[in-house]
């Protein structure tokens, strides 16, 4: 088996695992919590069942569609990317499986419910009331290490092989 289809795998595998958990958790919450209702799990982490209309941290409510079809060109173009990409590394399509199952659970939610379930609920940070779900977690699981890995590790190999006679 050729490693672009090994990387296809795992890309794959996790996407799948992420759209499964994000959307069972989301479940849960639909049917545990009542809406508007918040279950206090700790002094910090509170679990506030609250529907997004919208965008990203709320903006834009009702137009949530708009949204839905924004990510699922985004989508198509990261698969379209990782297939026909000649020099993708391993971690991208890890971290893009990621970035993926998170953003189609999310999608899925706007199209089962016409919004998104949130309800992660975080207190006592200054300046934060934003409450979001585990699917928005897990893109944020695949973005930062990739730009970590793109910015940092990737200009450090750069400059040493600058430096190489």
């Amino acid at each position: 088996m050729s490693e672009k289809l090994k990387n296809l795998g795992l890309f794959s595998l996790i996407s799948i695992s992420v759209l499964l958990i994000s959307q069972l958790i989301g479940q849960w919450v639909n049917a545990n919590i009542a809406l508007n209702t918040t279950v206090e799990i700790n002094n910090l982490i509170h679990f506030t069942h609250i529907r997004n209309f919208g965008g990203i941290f709320g903006m834009f409510q009702g137009m949530g569609w708009l949204f839905a079809f924004i990510s699922i060109g985004l989508l198509v173009a990261v698969v379209v990317y990782l297939w026909f990409g000649d020099s993708v590394s391993r971690y991208e399509f890890a971290c893009f499986g990621f970035i993926v199952g998170g953003g189609t659970s999310n999608i899925l939610d706007r199209l089962i419910y016409g919004s998104v379930i949130d309800f992660i609920d975080i207190q006592h940070i200054p300046y934060w009331n934003y409450v979001f779900n585990t699917a928005d977690v897990m893109v944020h699981v695949g973005i930062w290490p990739m730009l970590f890995v793109s910015f940092y590790l990737d200009s450090k190999n750069s400059r040493s092989t600058l430096k190489s006679p």
